[in-house]
């Protein structure tokens, strides 16, 4: 596309132990049903890498909101997660405690109107294309507010990090498949150690003068089932015989079908979205469990 180009986020490399930590001030913000506090977890000696800070979350409850009867998993769910080759995480309220898109929103002066936007897209009340189409209209970025923005620390969600470790060293691969954006996400890859590659995200345009000139449709999670699409490529891409889809949203959901993933995990500890988390084959509200139960 002659005239635009799009920002691509510097990697970060993952945290060492060995690293000082940086003390800010401990906050708590409410989200959804969620407690959530935040803490720093440290920061990369070069002062050009991002903080990565994570957060320390109260589950939801699921007998205080509703009876669900997938919160214990079957032997056959065990059986899948145990011998799955890959395992796809959405993101936003996922491996991040936010909804980049609704944050980035905010800090651009458009948070109310897009934050109703993404409600209904995550909850499925409307094609996913219009409202990614509509809430960045409403936001309008230039390239320079994405830069600012992205100063700002990623904010994992508490024992993500300890998962995709767990999952690495069971050799089971690992992939972000988001409709978020890839500048935004690109940092939390490489925070978590996971291959830039293994990426499948929305991409924001910008003109020659860094203003916003829309965003790459090419990109499968563009679009209604987009995510399902992306999970069927990479199955297919690398002859996987077994994938799980994490996430928090309907698009999630969409993703387990003949030839995308053969589970479906909820995760409701951030969002609880109760439309979803009925039809997973398995709902979690805290990371620690998936962690438990790999062998």
């Amino acid at each position: 596309m002659e005239g635009l180009m799009s920002f691509q986020a510097n990697s970060v490399h993952a945290l060492s132990r060995r690293q000082s930590s940086v003390l800010v001030p401990t906050f708590s913000r409410k989200i959804s049903n969620t407690r959530v506090s935040v803490q720093p977890i440290g920061m990369v000696r070069n002062s050009k890498s991002f903080n990565s800070v994570v957060a320390s979350v109260q589950p939801i409850e699921a007998s205080a909101v509703t009876p669900f009867d997938n919160t214990l998993p079957s032997k056959e769910v065990l059986d899948v997660w145990n011998n799955a080759n890959a395992v796809c995480f959405d993101v936003d309220s996922t491996v991040c405690i936010d909804e980049g898109i609704d944050e980035f929103a905010e800090f651009c002066g458009a948070g109310k109107a897009v934050a109703q936007w993404t409600a209904r897209a995550m909850n499925g009340s409307v094609p996913f294309e219009e409202a990614l189409a509509a809430r960045l209209s409403l936001i309008n970025p230039s390239l320079s507010q994405l830069q600012d923005f992205l100063k700002r620390p990623p904010r994992l969600s508490p024992g993500i990090d300890l998962l995709v470790k767990k999952l690495k060293d069971n050799n089971k691969d690992v992939y972000l498949v988001s409709g978020g954006f890839r500048q935004m996400i690109n940092p939390v890859a490489s925070i978590l150690g996971i291959p830039l590659e293994n990426i499948f995200a929305n991409q924001i345009l910008f003109g020659s003068n860094g203003e916003y000139a829309g965003f790459d449709k090419n990109e499968p999670t563009s679009r209604r089932g987009g995510k399902a699409t992306a999970v069927q490529q990479i199955r297919k891409a690398h002859g996987y015989k077994s994938l799980v889809m994490i996430g928090d949203g309907a698009t999630d959901l969409e993703a387990r079908m003949p030839g995308g993933a053969d589970l479906f995990i909820c995760y409701g500890g951030i969002q609880l979205r109760e439309s979803v988390a009925a039809k997973a084959d398995w709902l979690v509200f805290n990371f620690k469990d998936l962690i438990n139960s790999l062998v």
